[in-house]
């Protein structure tokens, strides 16, 4: 199963559509995941076109972005949280081993930077934005692979 994570897509200020090498990406996906402050809902209506899209809230995130704060699934197997804000980078790990205890992988956003750290049994994955860098070299995306039950592939994608 291909998953593109995206988060802080920060619409319309920063993604007035989906930026061509986004959707390169998205081309493939079978399932995207977005980790909050999508902005306006007309971009979850944009993604839907490429794939299902699961989203949780983000502090930025307006009325009419229906989302949960938290969110938990499985996808071929693996167990998935979700959550936009993790919190400080201090015991993180700990902090959203607490927060999801039966998962296997927890997808975030919020800080805007790109982080794929592993502990304890517990993966967590920030994919960074693709749009609104700050202090990043570069815009990016996440790709995840699953394959029965397990995580085979994450990658951070510079896209811009």
């Amino acid at each position: 199963m291909n998953v593109v994570a995206l988060s802080d897509t920060h619409a319309p200020r920063r993604w007035r559509s989906c930026p061509p090498r986004v959707a390169e990406h998205l081309r493939d996906a079978d399932v995207i995941l977005h980790a909050g402050d999508v902005c306006v809902a007309s971009v979850l209506t944009e993604l839907a076109a490429y794939a299902p899209v699961h989203v949780v809230k983000g502090n930025n995130d307006g009325p009419d972005v229906a989302a949960p704060e938290t969110l938990e699934l499985t996808l071929d197997g693996l167990r998935i949280g979700m959550i936009h804000d993790s919190g400080p980078a201090k015991g993180r790990l700990e902090r959203m081993r607490r927060r999801f205890p039966e998962a296997d992988l927890v997808v975030f956003g919020h800080s805007h930077i790109p982080l794929d750290e592993e502990g304890g049994g517990l993966r967590i994955f920030n994919p960074g934005s693709p749009t609104d860098r700050r202090r990043q070299p570069h815009g990016t995306l996440g790709l995840l692979t699953i394959e029965h039950g397990a995580l085979a592939r994450a990658e951070i994608v510079p896209v811009t």
